[in-house]
């Protein structure tokens, strides 16, 4: 009987027991920038995304007419996400929310001058066709 007891008590509390939810929200002015997380793209600004796992993230935004941003962010865990703690975390009777926000300022891209870029280009190709000694 006692089993019994024990097993609808650990149902019971797994039943009420909440989880955590974790999003990272990414925005840019002006919106509607692409963005990439780790290498994957995953929407256009502003928008919401769930991640399972906390630490360093390379963010990628990209606007037609804009510099391209490549930068990363970190996601820290709060402490009811540090180990032992995260135990207790889980099994309290309600749904946590962990919320990361990453804005972003995006630059107007200045068309390049043309004398400049020539320049360069001969520079370049002076030393790729110079002596390797």
């Amino acid at each position: 009987m006692k089993r019994i007891c024990i097993s609808i008590i650990l149902l019971f509390t797994a039943a009420l027991a909440g989880c955590v939810e974790r999003f990272i929200t990414v925005t840019s002015r002006p919106e509607g920038a692409a963005v990439w997380l780790n290498d994957e793209e995953v929407g256009s600004t502003p928008l919401t995304v769930p991640f399972t796992w906390y630490g360093e993230y390379e963010v990628v935004l990209r606007k037609e007419g804009y510099q391209t941003i490549k930068t990363s962010r970190q996601a820290d865990a709060p402490l009811y996400q540090w180990p032992v703690i995260d135990l207790a975390a889980e099994l309290l009777p309600m749904k946590l929310v962990d919320k990361h926000q990453w804005d972003f300022d995006l630059t107007v891209q200045q068309p390049a001058d043309p004398v400049q870029l020539m320049e360069r280009a001969r520079e370049l190709q002076a030393q790729t066709l110079a002596d390797p000694d």
